[in-house]
């Protein structure tokens, strides 16, 4: 049944006028608002970034301090986490590939009731690479590919190498590393060797994506190994002791390749303000009292290269910049001999895309009978596909795939023109809820979400009782 446009002010909409959705943002959209978006404005971004060696461990029981829940200072829009030595027993593995990993689980739990969605991960091993963004991000985020670059025994097992995650964030290329270098004193020539071939290896011809170098942004971190060189054990035991780390920043073996190497140079490091994160007893803060005593070491780092900006745009030098805040370990988790290291960033940038390709309108939500009628537009350019989507979700979704319902657009288009499009969705495929929801458009093409709705409630009195309602949901396609 086809109703009258006209009808739609007569109609009770979806979205109540006097019910809002709690704020999810805080003060973050003073700052950043994709509605007031007039010109070249400078954004700003909070991002975190988390690398920690888990020695095969399972999440503990709080990761409060390593995710800065608790501080209310930041206003934090992407969470970037690499994980190193994740169990990559077999049956662990094979469990984790066809269920979701207890730590991605994790995050997930923690991260999604703060609107955070994982957009994209990539697993070899024991490495794990997650990238969690606020929701209303989703438009401007694109997952153009992830890679795994092994380099244990000959290049061919990857119990050591690197993943990477390359995405456009507001029309910028980001690529993110996490990698696991080869391990002990003597190696040092080959963690630079690995670290040339990884780069290396991030070659993006097939996809149309420029060279990792041209790059506007490397994020670079994980258990890269590097050792203090030189020094006794009892000396730098003596200088942790005594929170007097200037000597052994000099013998840190990373700092005087990066003195060496130019391509090394080019990536920035914090300074190492807190004690070595290696190697510690497990279950205390003890370093290594094994019959090895192994030498501390700054194993875990986080570094950044800023593709120099020297082309203009629209007659506009492009801004995008990379500000750390805070680089630190966090030496309250024992469940490893490894601390987690984490580093905040502000990243500010003039958004080269500022308006999402697809535009879904909820004040046009409405019902008839059954369906609910789907109204949106897409820019001019925008390519559709066939597999094109729109998913309906509970506000706090874990990952893309978590909707309550969907429904193909190219099978249930009732109407289009001039852009605009319409769609209908079956209302017995909608839990009776209280809850805020959420419509995402997912492009087959991209790969990625290409508008998003402002949250919005469903009236209960729409639902309509289960036994009068036909049990036609579709079906999920191997596409999903």
């Amino acid at each position: 049944m086809e109703a009258d446009p006209g009808e739609w002010a007569d109609n009770e909409k979806l979205r109540p006028e006097d019910d809002s959705p709690p704020d999810p943002f805080g003060s973050a959209m003073a700052t950043l608002s994709l509605g007031d978006y007039s010109g070249p404005k400078i954004w700003k971004l909070g991002v975190h970034v988390v690398t920690w060696n888990v020695a095969s461990a399972a999440p503990p029981e709080d990761l409060s301090d390593l995710l800065q829940l608790n501080n209310q200072d930041l206003n934090l829009d992407l969470y970037v986490i690499g994980l190193q030595e994740m169990n990559s027993g077999i049956v662990s593995f094979l469990s984790d590939t066809a269920f979701e990993d207890p730590w991605s689980s994790f995050f997930m739990d923690v991260l999604s009731p703060l609107n955070f969605v994982k957009v994209s991960h990539v697993r070899m091993q024991g490495l794990l690479l997650l990238i969690f963004v606020k929701y209303h991000h989703l438009p401007f985020i694109q997952i153009l590919s992830t890679k795994s670059t092994p380099t244990g025994l000959y290049g061919y097992w990857g119990n050591k190498g690197g993943v990477n995650i390359c995405l456009k964030v507001y029309g910028y290329y980001i690529s993110v590393i996490n990698c696991h270098l080869p391990p002990h004193m003597s190696n040092n020539d080959k963690r630079l060797e690995h670290f040339d071939r990884i780069l290396e290896m991030q070659n993006f011809e097939e996809h149309g994506i420029p060279n990792i170098l041209d790059h506007d942004l490397i994020l670079w971190f994980g258990d890269m190994n590097f050792r203090i060189q030189d020094l006794g054990l009892h000396f730098v035991r003596q200088c942790i002791s005594n929170q007097y780390f200037s000597p052994l920043w000099e013998k840190d073996q990373l700092r005087i390749a990066k003195k060496k190497d130019p391509l090394l140079r080019e990536f920035q490091e914090g300074p190492l303000l807190f004690p070595p994160t290696y190697k510690f007893d497990i279950d205390s803060n003890n370093y290594d009292t094994s019959e090895k005593r192994r030498k501390p070491a700054w194993t875990d780092r986080i570094l950044w290269r800023l593709k120099r900006q020297s082309q203009a745009i629209s007659g506009l030098p492009p801004y995008f910049t990379l500000n750390l805040k805070s680089y630190n370990s966090h030496m309250m988790y024992s469940i490893s001999d490894h601390k987690p290291v984490t580093g905040t960033f502000d990243l500010e940038l003039k958004p080269l895309v500022s308006a999402p390709l697809i535009t879904l309108m909820p004040d046009s939500l409405w019902t008839i009978e059954n369906d609910m009628l789907i109204s949106y537009s897409s820019d001019p350019d925008f390519l559709s596909s066939p597999w094109d989507w729109i998913g309906l979700y509970k506000l706090g979704m874990r990952h893309i795939n978590d909707y309550v319902s969907y429904v193909w657009v190219g099978d249930n288009q009732v109407s289009f023109s001039n852009n605009h499009h319409q769609v209908y969705m079956n209302l017995s495929d909608i839990p009776e809820s209280e809850d805020f929801f959420l419509l995402c458009y997912y492009s087959n093409i991209l790969n990625s979400v290409a508008g998003i709705s402002t949250p919005f409630k469903i009236p209960l009195r729409f639902f309509l009782k289960e036994d009068t309602l036909a049990d036609d949901s579709p079906e999920i396609s191997e596409h999903q």
